[in-house]
């Protein structure tokens, strides 16, 4: 098992740092060596040995310029996102950003060289001309690797793929959690070469059972954090996006940190993805996209979220969109309410939690319950995930997905009644008081006609597993904040962050239409 844990100042990020110092250096170096030129040219022969005067004026010249205007460089480059991937380096002006960069730096150091004349003498046609050289090789190096990003690595790529019998190298984000403990496995298990990054907040007991994997690389990190990101994202051909704050009361415990989380981190990571050339992008949406509707559902219908949490998968969706060209096409899968047990089981979902009181209080609480919900096991929802990432992009490739089964749409009640079933004794409440006023059946005819996906587990079975888990001593307290992620992260503390107000307005933007 490899475990890192990335430092604010990564090998890439000091990569593109020095080669962005070399090429200041070689753009002053040339601006100074063809003024040289300039000069022997326009000299008259008879003062030739003032050539070697000038030779060295010129190199003192470049030895008193190159580190203090290398250095203001570095820092205007840093402060304007270059090795952080800053928003708006990576947007379609980044030509018109690195211009203003490096026009910024040189102003900068033309300012201390009035201060600091005795040391830093250098001609100012020289300046200007290091300046023009500067822009075009620091915006031509961006305009190769653009190039290189969208049409070498690709190509390279998908060689090295087929030599490989069609194994990629896979970043999960959010691996260690819900659906992404149950999904790790099975893609080390097709011969994937898995990253994972996660932050690990309940350490690492849901992937021990495969940590020490030969293909498994784990990379302990925020993916709202750009360098671990970025790093994460190294050499990787398909990323899997399953990083979020996950349910309705469990985001609406800070909304801010929500937004940032579940929206701001996930256009970074996408942003970063089409940058890199990366060939697959999964992202884990929601069924709660679609609110409250008595229709059944698929995916043209009209979706209106009535919770923070859909609202974030929602605007999510749209930035996915938004960002989609012809090399860079995501897919967006919206999972059903997931049952059963991973390496992170939850138990503040509906099938997990009900089985569990019955068993360990005699009491299944109803509230409402004729509310419609889909569900879809945790780990149906890992191959259905697997089957995307294995399927042929053109079938794949900016789609929407519902994730289940047109067999399992049922009510809440009829959920109670299920587990009731497996426990007789336990004693069936039903509140008329719901705070949860979601309600929606969803047709999932699209993934099965496409991917041929069947799920293995029924809502019965899922019942069976956990209420064995309980039998057997797997699961003692289902109350543990371990297994809800309200009840760990009210325990645990949220961080609160700057607003993002770019966010915000287009969640706003959402509930107006």
């Amino acid at each position: 098992m490899a475990v890192t844990k990335s430092l604010r100042l990564t090998p890439g990020m000091i990569l593109r740092m020095l080669a962005d110092a070399i090429l200041i250096q070689v753009a002053l170096l040339s601006a100074l060596a063809l003024r040289l030129f300039a000069l022997i040219l326009l000299t008259d022969p008879a003062t030739a040995p003032e050539i070697e005067t000038y030779v060295r004026s010129y190199f003192s010249a470049y030895c008193n310029t190159a580190w203090p205007l290398t250095a203001v460089c570095l820092i205007v480059f840093y402060l304007n996102g270059f090795y952080t991937f800053g928003r708006y380096y990576q947007g379609r002006y980044k030509a018109l950003v690195v211009t203003q960069a490096v026009s910024l730096s040189y102003l900068l150091f033309g300012f201390l060289s009035f201060f600091f004349a005795g040391s830093i003498q250098v001609p100012r046609d020289v300046l200007v001309l290091a300046w023009l050289l500067s822009v075009l090789l620091l915006v031509g190096a961006r305009v190769w690797t653009i190039v290189w990003a969208r049409v070498v690595h690709p190509e390279r790529e998908a060689e090295a793929r087929a030599r490989r019998g069609g194994q990629r190298h896979v970043l999960v984000i959010g691996g260690a959690g819900y659906i992404g403990s149950a999904l790790v496995p099975k893609l080390l298990a097709h011969g994937h070469h898995v990253r994972l990054l996660d932050i690990l907040l309940f350490g690492e007991a849901p992937i021990k059972d495969f940590a020490d994997h030969p293909h498994l690389d784990i990379i302990r990190g925020d993916f709202r954090h750009v360098e671990n990101v970025a790093e994460a994202m190294r050499d990787v051909d398909a990323v899997i996006h399953l990083g979020a704050i996950v349910g309705d009361p469990a985001c609406s415990l800070d909304e801010d940190l929500t937004i940032d989380i579940n929206l701001s981190a996930t256009r970074m990571v996408a942003e970063l993805a089409r940058r890199s050339g990366v060939e697959r992008f999964i992202f884990a949406s929601t069924c709660s996209v679609y609110g409250a509707c008595d229709g059944v559902l698929d995916e043209r219908s009209r979706v209106k979220p009535i919770s923070l949490y859909g609202d974030t998968k929602l605007a999510s969706e749209r930035v996915l969109h938004n960002l989609a060209n012809e090399r860079f096409q995501p897919t967006i899968l919206r999972f059903a309410t997931i049952y059963g047990l991973s390496g992170r089981t939850r138990f503040d979902l509906v099938v997990n939690l009900l089985a569990a009181k019955a068993r360990l209080d005699g009491e299944i609480s109803i509230f409402g319950g004729d509310q419609w919900r889909p569900f879809v096991h945790v780990d149906d929802a890992a191959t259905a995930i697997l089957l995307t990432l294995e399927a042929p992009l053109e079938l794949i490739g900016n789609q929407v997905f519902n994730v289940g089964s047109n067999e399992q749409n049922y009510t809440i009640r009829q959920i109670g009644e299920m587990v009731q079933q497996r426990v007789v004794e336990a004693k069936v409440t039903v509140s008329d008081n719901s705070g949860d006023r979601r309600n929606y059946r969803v047709d999932f005819s699209k993934l099965r006609n496409t991917l041929g996906f069947t799920p293995q587990w029924t809502v019965s079975r899922g019942i069976e597993q956990v209420l064995e888990a309980i039998a057997n001593g797997e699961v003692v307290d289902y109350r543990d904040a371990r297994y809800s992620n309200v009840k760990f992260l009210s325990e645990e503390g949220t961080s609160r962050l700057a607003r993002n107000n770019w966010a915000r307005q287009l969640i706003q933007e959402l509930a107006n239409q």
